[in-house]
């Protein structure tokens, strides 16, 4: 079992399988997009079944897979195959913007794997392609509607954006009450390739809720586990629900239960930290799977307490992008 130094148990594991994506968002990257590693410095998919595997033998129950865009690579398939057998792996999911899943439901659905989170940050085609900086908004809606009609777990992840997004914010809530998903409203993060700096944000939990509360008075919150990211809720005649993310604001570190491996192998305790240890090199020098573990724990025994003090690891402005490290 992960157990961290303030006592807090990590069964969560965000596993990247890539950097590159086939997005260009402009929260995440500048336009000309950043430099992506070469494909020998990404963890093999050997390297990332073993990796899964000795998670799994250390008490991580909850594996999301995670890139850049998870199916960009092309090899995928066969790690979630191998991962869809592993005992104690309770949960599979993955995080991606639906542009490149469609060949894959079938198998995905056969697999049993059906928590399936959709970054769509827009529901209006310009404002999605204006973000994006990609014409591929009718496909991310046809998967998206295969995935929910199919009868995945969808979670729709919509980052608001200031003076992009804000429009789209009830119209999605309405687009969505006839279907059983959750949308959850994610504050903007600062890990964007260096492309824009700030401090404050005007969309933070308590303005999105304001505004969504404007329009729908009528709202219950829900009961959230204790390690739930997001505050939950559900509108009164809605079959969705939906959920407001405090990623910015970082009220939810003291229940913090996950772990982050990028994929170069990089080892991320906190989001708002810096890389504590790299995992790639050790897997090709040791076949010894103790030693890989003694890694895990060892990193995982000097933790941040809260992002805010993980955050004090920079030296000034967060110049990654959420790309690079499994965002």
């Amino acid at each position: 079992m992960l157990i961290d130094n303030h006592n807090r148990v990590l069964n969560y594991l965000r596993l990247a399988v890539t950097d590159r994506c086939n997005l260009r968002c402009n929260y995440c990257m500048p336009s000309e997009g950043i430099n992506f590693v070469k494909n020998d410095q990404l963890l093999s998919i050997a390297e990332l079944k073993r990796v899964a595997s000795l998670s799994v033998a250390q008490g991580i129950d909850k594996i999301r897979i995670t890139g850049g865009e998870p199916f960009v690579r092309k090899d995928v398939m066969e790690l979630m195959r191998y991962m869809s057998a592993l005992d104690g792996l309770n949960d599979i999911s993955i995080t991606t913007n639906a542009t490149l899943i469609g060949p894959h439901i079938d198998e995905l659905k056969a697999l049993g794997i059906k928590n399936i989170n959709v970054s769509l940050d827009a529901i209006d085609k310009a404002t999605f392609e204006r973000i994006t900086r990609r014409p591929h908004y009718d496909t991310v809606q046809e998967n998206l509607i295969r995935l929910i009609t199919e009868g995945f777990n969808v979670r729709i992840n919509f980052i608001v954006l200031e003076g992009q997004n804000e429009q789209d914010i009830l119209s999605i809530l309405e687009v969505m009450r006839h279907y059983p998903v959750s949308v959850r409203f994610l504050e903007e993060m600062p890990f964007n390739g260096g492309s824009k700096q700030f401090e404050h944000i005007k969309w933070n939990y308590k303005a999105i809720f304001e505004h969504i509360k404007e329009r729908y008075p009528d709202i219950k919150k829900l009961v959230s586990p204790i390690t739930s990211t997001s505050i939950n809720y559900q509108i009164n005649g809605h079959q969705s629900t939906f959920g407001i993310i405090p990623s910015f604001s970082r009220t939810f570190c003291g229940s913090c239960n996950r772990l982050r491996i990028t994929a170069t192998g990089d080892i991320i305790t906190c989001l708002y930290g810096k890389p504590k240890a790299n995992l790639r090199d050790l897997l090709r020098q040791s076949s010894d799977d103790e030693v890989v573990k003694k890694l895990l724990q060892q990193t995982v025994s000097n933790r941040a307490k809260t992002g805010f003090e993980a955050q004090q690891e920079h030296q000034a402005v967060f110049d990654s992008s959420m790309t690079s490290i499994g965002g």
